[in-house]
């Protein structure tokens, strides 16, 4: 995958970034757009998964920053599953275990070709705190390992006024369930 973007595609990504991060200023008090910006142009690279985040209709922005490593978080916060990355069945594995009606691709696959990672079912929980996501959609999530070894993979979803993690086989699939992503700049 062509990692690389016009100069006028990255201005046009700085202002969407920019203008979401505005609009919903609830998800990230106490952070200074500028302090962010100035950060995203020195890591084309990262700025570049940014740019596949929102192609695929994530809707990123930033949630929170780590005082430790001093990055600043991001996470899909499209109201629903990015519609852009539905459709996957979990991982690689998983793909290459179906005989029949196989998906395009994986989730975990994509999100690597992206350089962001799934949320964790922790991160999930804390993404809702900032609105109500999923409520017509789920999004995969990172398995804990001993599940993933059965051949299973867990989603997550909002419905009735909760958030509810669920199984599946990990070689499933289906039009309303996709991912959402993480990336840390």
């Amino acid at each position: 995958m062509k990692k690389e973007f016009s100069l006028k595609q990255r201005e046009e990504l700085l202002n969407t970034l920019k203008a979401r991060f505005e609009k919903n200023r609830n998800r990230h008090k106490g952070i200074e757009w500028a302090k962010v910006q100035a950060k995203l142009e020195t890591d084309m690279a990262k700025l570049w998964s940014l740019h596949e985040m929102e192609r695929t209709c994530g809707e990123p922005d930033v949630v929170g920053y780590d005082k430790k490593t001093g990055e600043y978080i991001f996470y899909d916060c499209s109201m629903e599953s990015p519609k852009g990355r539905r459709n996957f069945c979990y991982d690689q594995a998983a793909l290459e275990s179906r005989k029949e009606n196989k998906p395009e691709n994986s989730a975990v696959a994509v999100a690597a070709s992206m350089g962001i990672e799934l949320l964790t079912e922790e991160q999930y929980r804390e993404l809702q705190q900032l609105g109500n996501f999923d409520a017509k959609t789920s999004s995969w999530v990172k398995t804990p390992a001993g599940i993933r070894k059965l051949g299973g993979a867990v989603f997550c979803d909002r419905r009735y006024d909760h958030v509810f993690m669920f199984h599946n086989g990990a070689d499933s699939y289906y039009a309303a369930r996709g991912f959402r992503g993480s990336l840390r700049v």
